[in-house]
């Protein structure tokens, strides 16, 4: 294995993790909610009094990438699959954030923070899944 020092951001990485923690601090101190993605995305279907706190977060996740590029060149990534294998990446992710009760945000972040069992054992499915299945794609496909 070897580290690819041209695309090496430890220090945004970083501050994207301190944000992420930060923002599930405030979010859990003021609400006694979980930030968990697929949750906030899931409840705007739902027209309830939460529902513009929810399309702020989304909104959020979108704006914040456009933001940060308007002040430094950010480098497009590079998908290296058909329209076909990203739509079925979607559905299948989207299945097993259902499937797992949350997904990575929520459980990884929120869950583990929290000790949760059930989340140390959905987040550890969630990495062995992605383990197997870059070994699968990288390696026998």
């Amino acid at each position: 294995m070897s580290i690819d020092w041209q695309n090496f951001t430890p220090l945004a990485s970083l501050a994207g993790g301190l944000i992420i923690g930060t923002s599930a601090g405030v979010l859990a101190l003021r609400s006694g909610r979980i930030l968990g993605v697929s949750g906030f995305v899931s409840g705007l279907f739902d027209r309830d009094a939460e529902w513009a706190a929810r399309f702020a977060l989304i909104l959020g996740l979108v704006l914040a990438p456009l933001l940060v590029g308007a002040f430094v060149p950010l480098q497009m990534p590079t998908v290296d699959a058909g329209w076909a294998a990203v739509i079925a990446g979607g559905l299948l992710v989207g299945f097993g954030t259902r499937l797992a009760s949350g997904c990575t945000s929520g459980h990884g972040v929120c869950g583990l923070s929290r000790l949760s069992l059930r989340s140390a054992a959905a987040t550890a499915a969630f990495m062995a899944a992605a383990a197997a299945t870059v070994f699968v794609v990288r390696h026998l496909l």
